[in-house]
């Protein structure tokens, strides 16, 4: 274990450095930092002055250092906008991000798994076709335009009356097909602070309707690929030899789906559904744009639009730092549940 926890930490350390050059090395095609912290009034020769006060005009190693060593201290520089260290602008908004990642991650295990294992256990019946059907369409509607078909149903409301309405049965037919709207679809309402800096949308009933439709939308680009992984492996162990012999010895079919089969089941899923939850906080962008949620995903795209470059760098290395951290759980993870495999990467 302890080996390899320093072998992870090493390539932890090598990705970050990695996504540290790499993002220093993008300053530089973002724009001008002088122009975005004194304007256009100020004269060239002042800005000449600022600009080696600075140290812009050292070398690039000699920049990137300095800028390591303080990244070493979570010390990012000042936000332009904000004036303020970026690690605290981060750290304002990252809990909103978290808690949408949170209730998405929630809301794909509780529908992935049933419906993967009911959808290998009858793989003919009209409702796992149907599953795997819809599983196909939700994997290619892009996340932004099912937020906006979310929005449009369930906030707004949509009246759909192809039904003649002076009888009792169009009547209700319509009713069935429209909706009234009324679901919050902008921001995250009146959350109930926890500590710090950090607010949740958790402690309260309205705070939970505000999530619902922004994790529906979030869940949509990962829950049909949960569908069919799972189905896909399911079916892969019941085809397996311990799994006819446990039906030979008489064992309940329930214990066999349940426990035999399902725990061997979840060893490529944590392995692959770990990864792809790390990468829900950079998909969160184009979702809380949407809703316009007050995530890290906004925060960035409002960097980007007001070049405020040093947030923007931040937000790299953090996001950088979050699938860092989740992929050494993940191994962490597969290794406690398959004990036969070795964490050190020899044969057990």
């Amino acid at each position: 274990m302890i080996a390899f926890l320093i072998k992870r930490l090493f390539h932890a350390f090598l990705v970050m450095f990695i996504i540290s050059v790499i993002s220093f090395a993008i300053q530089d095609n973002l724009g001008d930092p002088i122009q975005q912290m004194v304007g256009q009034s100020v004269p060239e020769s002042e800005r000449a002055i600022l600009r080696e006060e600075l140290g812009l005009n050292d070398p690039f190693m000699v920049q990137y250092l300095r800028f390591a060593k303080n990244a070493m201290h979570f010390d990012f520089g000042y936000s332009y906008f904000y004036g303020e260290p970026t690690i605290d602008v981060v750290l304002r908004y990252l809990p909103a991000t978290l808690e949408l990642v949170f209730a998405t991650t929630l809301l794909i295990i509780l529908l992935s798994v049933p419906i993967g294992v009911y959808s290998a256990i009858k793989p003919r019946s009209p409702l796992s076709r149907l599953f795997m059907g819809v599983s196909i369409v939700g994997i290619s509607i892009p996340v932004f335009l099912t937020a906006i078909v979310l929005i449009q149903i369930y906030a707004i409301g949509v009246q759909i009356t192809p039904f003649p309405a002076d009888t009792g049965w169009g009547s209700w037919l319509n009713g069935l097909l429209s909706t009234d709207g009324g679901m919050p679809a902008y921001g995250r309402g009146d959350v109930v602070p926890v500590f710090g800096t950090w607010s949740t949308n958790f402690a309260s009933l309205e705070g939970l309707t505000y999530l619902v439709l922004p994790a529906i939308s979030l869940a949509s680009i990962m829950l049909p690929l949960f569908i069919r992984l799972i189905r896909a492996e399911m079916l892969e162990v019941l085809q397996s030899e311990y799994v006819k012999f446990a039906k030979a010895k008489g064992i309940s079919m329930r214990r066999i789906y349940f426990l035999h089969a399902l725990k061997n089941t979840m060893l490529p899923v944590i392995t692959v559904g770990g990864v792809q939850i790390g990468t829900l906080v950079a998909y969160t962008i184009l979702t809380e744009t949407v809703f316009q949620w007050p995530g890290v995903g906004l925060m960035f795209l409002d960097a980007i639009e007001r070049s405020d470059i040093p947030l923007i760098v931040t937000y790299l290395m953090i996001v950088g730092l979050i699938f860092v951290i989740t992929n050494t759980l993940v191994d962490l993870i597969y290794g406690l549940v398959n004990p036969t495999v070795k964490l050190t990467g020899k044969p057990a």
